[in-house]
């Protein structure tokens, strides 16, 4: 392999062409593009394949900059795509890399201009903007464009997009995948007698459990030379760059992914819901980054769960919760995407206007819960679901931040954040912002679920016993006070009543400390 990806387009593929890769596409009739989170050649048709077509591939500066997105999602991005081109080229597909300071249609139109013999064909994009700027090609070069529907995720999205509305939960959509695909089924019904396990895992983290470790993947030389890339030219986007650790090949994330079935599988369901300030990743697979980009396939992901059940080594919660993530809920978001774009991304039920506090951008705050959360995704573009869920969003929430500035940042901060798969978490799950749509209630606490699920509260400056004043968590007081503001929005959801009542048999005291609690740190919280 060349030492460097420098080294590899300026050989063969850079832009504009040399002579020798002009020669080849004088001669080429048909390219496929593929895009930088389709990075897996078994899942376009094989008939395509076996014509060894042109490849092309697109950096596009103006795709890495429109928001600021993580340093190490760049990295990320940017390596693994040119891993994956040179992965290609080996197999003796001829390729061709091409730089715009544009997006990504801006380029391949140009290229269409220029090589007026060349159809193209590509694979519909996950993410709106992109499709829509490939769509735009059409008006152009309608004759010479053929795109194929998106082989990356398991369920058919339009056989089920008419479904999402209020009332379709990812229950219904989880069983239904559970019995087109078979996994986890014996004679059509749910092996061990229950479709989920999610009871069994909610359990706190015990003192003495051994968390093994997620091994880091050392950067070879073309993933050094993007990181001095991005340290040179976007020097100041979000996050750290010193501890990029991240697989960037297939290989490389299919060994990472036996790992985590070996290490840490086993105890994923239990713990699942768990936090420990220090300990990003726990029993988390870490796999997602891999998964949304094409290295991993979610159907290899599950099968080889349900392997190790069936050897015996995991126990069924375990692989039945790992397999809810990927079968149901990853499916069912990117379903829910298709359904709602592009109106969803102006969602705002409550009407929240706050800005995003400073802090998310600093972990500058004496809360330890929040601190360590976001002092993970600046080290490493990543936290697990429950710190996203239950501390950042929560937190948002309470304080009335316009959830549209959270869907940016969750966007930005994350090395596996796209569009199709963090909007619906963030203005459907964890801040309600559709009004009900994707969730059944808005997923918000007070500190005492945070004191039960981790190792924070006993560690914070404030004090999770006290539930109002300046000492108390300011979960405790935020949690009333939006269950007191919000009530009317929930009467009849009968999750959601239980709360009310509760602060109903309040005092005229305390409801008024809670009140003013609220109204006292967000007005003087950093924003």
């Amino acid at each position: 392999m060349l030492e460097t990806a420098r080294e590899f387009l300026l050989q063969i593929e850079n832009y504009p062409i040399s002579e020798k890769i002009e020669q080849k596409l004088t001669n080429s009739d048909r390219a496929l593009f593929i895009l930088h989170d389709q990075l897996n050649l078994e899942v376009f048709p094989k008939e395509v394949l076996a014509q060894k077509l042109l490849l092309i591939f697109v950096e596009s500066l103006k795709y890495a900059t429109f928001i600021p997105h993580h340093k190490q999602k760049l990295v990320y991005i940017l390596s693994s795509q040119r891993h994956f081109a040179i992965a290609c080229h080996q197999q003796g597909f001829p390729v061709i890399n091409l730089f715009t300071e544009g997006f990504h249609a801006e380029v391949i139109a140009d290229f269409l201009a220029q090589y007026p013999q060349i159809k193209l064909t590509y694979m519909q994009p996950s993410e709106w903007d992109t499709r829509s700027q490939m769509l735009a090609l059409n008006d152009q070069f309608s004759d010479r464009i053929e795109i194929l529907p998106n082989n990356f995720f398991i369920a058919d999205a339009e056989k089920f997009k008419s479904k999402i509305k209020k009332g379709y939960r990812l229950e219904t959509f989880y069983r239904e995948l559970r019995k087109q695909t078979g996994y986890l089924m014996a004679e059509g019904k749910p092996v061990g007698g229950n479709w989920n396990y999610d009871k069994e895992n909610r359990k706190a983290l015990p003192k003495n459990v051994v968390i093994p470790t997620v091994p880091e993947v050392e950067p070879d030389a073309i993933t050094q030379e993007v990181i001095e890339l991005v340290k040179n030219y976007l020097p100041d986007a979000f996050g750290r760059l010193d501890k990029f650790g991240y697989a960037v090949t297939r290989d490389r994330a299919l060994e990472l992914a036996q790992i985590f079935i070996e290490t840490r599988l086993a105890n994923f369901g239990a713990y699942e819901d768990a936090i420990k300030v220090g300990a990003p990743f726990l029993f988390h697979s870490v796999l997602s980054i891999y998964l949304n980009n094409g290295l991993l396939l979610p159907q290899e992901l599950c099968e080889m769960a349900i392997a190790a059940y069936e050897q015996n080594t995991v126990p069924l919660n375990s692989v039945e919760g790992f397999i809810r993530q990927i079968l149901g809920w990853r499916e069912y978001v990117r379903v829910y995407y298709e359904a709602q774009m592009p109106q969803v991304r102006e969602s705002n039920y409550f009407e929240f206007f706050n800005n995003l506090p400073q802090l998310f951008w600093d972990a500058n705050t004496d809360l330890l819960c929040l601190k360590d959360a976001i002092t993970n995704v600046l080290n490493y573009g990543y936290s697990h679901h429950i710190q996203r869920l239950m501390v950042l969003s929560n937190f948002s929430t309470l304080t009335n931040t316009d959830p549209r500035q959270l869907n940016h940042w969750f966007w930005l901060a994350y090395v596996d954040a796209y569009e199709w798969v963090e909007l619906p978490n963030v203005l459907g799950m964890s801040t309600f912002a559709d009004a009900g749509i994707l969730a059944s209630k808005p997923y918000v606490s007070g500190g005492n679920y945070i004191n039960k699920m981790s190792n924070c509260c006993s560690q914070c400056t404030y004090d999770v016993k006290q539930k109002t004043g300046s000492s108390a968590c300011p979960f405790n007081y935020l949690y009333w006070n939006f269950v007191d503001q919000h009530r009317h929005s929930f009467i009849e959801n009968g999750r959601v009543s239980l709360m009310i009542r509760a602060y109903e048999n309040k005092t005229e005291d305390e409801k008024i400390a809670i009140r003013d609690s609220s109204t006292h740190f967000i007005k003087n919280f950093k924003s």
